[in-house]
């Protein structure tokens, strides 16, 4: 029990005191899962909203099967496919992006999008069909018809967004075979987490530990307070 009251109070201090070594595993964290995160957005959100309001796209149901699988995908499959992609011998090997924040950006983006584009179809789909019918009954576009309903599903959108971001920053399979866990070049707050585990640098682990709580918690409040100011 002292050990671990000793360990708390040291990783306490390292965040106190901005420790160098944590700022730049915080800061490279938040950087390839924020990146992850925007591109998957992009691309998840568009392309679910369109799943789920038109139910004549070619092989949707197929496409709805494979988000699905996307979805539950182990994150060390992904990483393992990554690293087959781009080492040497892998059809992306001259991108020279192996052991390097773009492959734990690559990664990690494979294991967002699914989740992103299906809760957003799912969300779209269970908008009142009455919202289309007005919306068409005044001209708009099929694209005006997307943007109308997407703002109507907004909760659930931005819902999808955070359970992404969920999944990938706490994830440490993907990026580790992606990356490599290099220090200073790609070793982000799961990955150190578990390398001082296995050091025995438990001040550094419950400090990396409490911070991954945090960014979790941070996340789902921004997401209560917007469905708070959506509902009033």
């Amino acid at each position: 029990m002292d050990e671990i009251v000793r360990g708390l109070v040291r990783a306490a201090n390292l965040i106190c005191t901005a420790d160098p070594a944590v700022l730049e595993i915080v800061w490279l964290s938040l950087f390839v899962s924020g990146l992850a995160l925007a591109i998957s957005t992009v691309i998840g959100v568009p392309a679910g909203a369109a799943l789920g309001l038109w139910s004549r796209i070619r092989v949707r149901g197929l496409i709805t099967v494979l988000l699905y699988t996307g979805m539950g995908l182990p994150p060390v499959v992904v990483g393992l496919a990554v690293y087959l992609l781009l080492s040497r011998s892998g059809p992306l090997g001259f991108l020279g992006w192996l052991f390097t924040p773009s492959a734990m950006v690559l990664a990690q983006f494979v294991i967002a999008l699914p989740v992103v584009a299906g809760l957003t179809m799912i969300a779209v789909q269970s908008v009142e069909p009455g919202v289309r019918l007005q919306v068409r009954a005044l001209g708009a576009t099929r694209w005006q018809e997307l943007v109308a309903v997407l703002r109507e599903a907004r909760v659930g959108v931005m819902a999808s967004v955070v359970a992404a971001f969920g999944s990938i920053i706490s994830e440490v399979g993907a990026v580790m075979l992606a990356g490599g866990n290099i220090e200073g070049r790609t070793r982000v707050l799961t990955t150190a987490i578990v390398l001082g585990t296995r050091m025995g640098e438990f001040d550094l682990a419950l400090a990396l530990g409490i911070i991954l709580l945090l960014l979790a918690f941070l996340a789902n409040a921004v997401l209560f307070w917007l469905q708070q100011r959506a509902e009033g």
